[in-house]
């Protein structure tokens, strides 16, 4: 499935934390706290697990949205979207 992460996360360290367990999870980068892949069940419960290790659950927020494929075929990006300096071909794949 497509997983969406979005957060707003307060210190500096904890958001780099986040965006590198991201990355490590093999989610693309869209907007600097947005994150879009693909993901199964197993590894989004893992990536929230460590997500929530590193967040301060009374300042943070990180929303993890699923999206199946027809859903995401449904996706409307408006304006610039996303960053085109951060994103990889994969992303832009993804939206062709």
């Amino acid at each position: 499935m497509l997983v969406w992460v979005v957060y707003d996360i307060e210190k500096n360290p904890v958001r780099n934390k986040v965006a590198k367990a991201c990355l490590n999870a093999g989610i693309y980068r869209v907007q600097k706290s947005v994150f879009l892949g693909e993901l199964n069940a197993t590894q989004v419960d893992e990536l929230a697990l460590r997500i929530a290790k590193l967040i301060d659950e009374t300042r943070d927020s990180v929303y993890l949205f699923p999206m199946c494929k027809d859903d995401f075929a449904r996706v409307r990006l408006l304006g610039q979207a996303f960053d085109k300096e951060l994103v990889t071909d994969e992303v832009r794949a993804l939206f062709l």
